[in-house]
């Protein structure tokens, strides 16, 4: 199991593993509510969207997928990544969503219609973690080649480099 999720409410829990599957979970009962398939290699990321109505999945496969989580459904398959997706963050208003890879690149989807916005371009490693500010108006993206990057999230451009680590971030 790589990655783990609550649903906003507590009540759901998401898990990704290497058996190429996400799974969720009641947390109360313990008891396995769904079991989405369709990704073909390991599953690296999982994060719910703020209304809990929806999962984003990264994976090894080169590709995010959006899923249903009361039905289990695959909404989108989401493409264009060149190597693996290492993390998937929800913007603060569920609109957006953020993968980072090891192909150098951070992508910002829509999730309602699984078109990509922006590619966003610096990172000279694979880019391991990305997050949203509370506003959602900025990203922030650390990676293999020791910097944090903030970006503006409406342009996709880059606001800061943060240097100072001396290892992988």
């Amino acid at each position: 199991v790589s990655s783990v999720a609550f649903a906003p409410d507590g009540t759901t829990l998401a898990s990704g593993s290497n058996d190429q599957t996400i799974r969720l979970w009641d947390t109360t009962t313990g008891r396995q509510l769904h079991k989405l398939t369709g990704h073909t290699d390991w599953v690296s990321s999982v994060a719910f969207a703020p209304d809990g109505t929806t999962l984003a999945s990264g994976s090894n496969d080169q590709t995010i997928r959006l899923w249903d989580t009361t039905t289990g459904r695959q909404l989108h398959k989401l493409t264009g990544h060149t190597n693996w997706v290492s993390s998937v963050a929800f913007a603060p208003d569920g609109t957006t969503l953020a993968s980072g890879s090891n192909d150098q690149t951070i992508r910002l989807w829509d999730t309602t219609t699984g078109r990509q916005l922006h590619k966003l371009t610096g990172h000279t490693n694979w880019v391991r973690s990305v997050a949203f500010a509370p506003d959602g108006t900025t990203l922030a993206s650390g990676s293999n080649d020791q910097t944090i990057r903030l970006w503006d999230t409406t342009t996709g451009r880059q606001l800061h480099k943060l240097t100072g680590h001396t290892d992988w971030v």
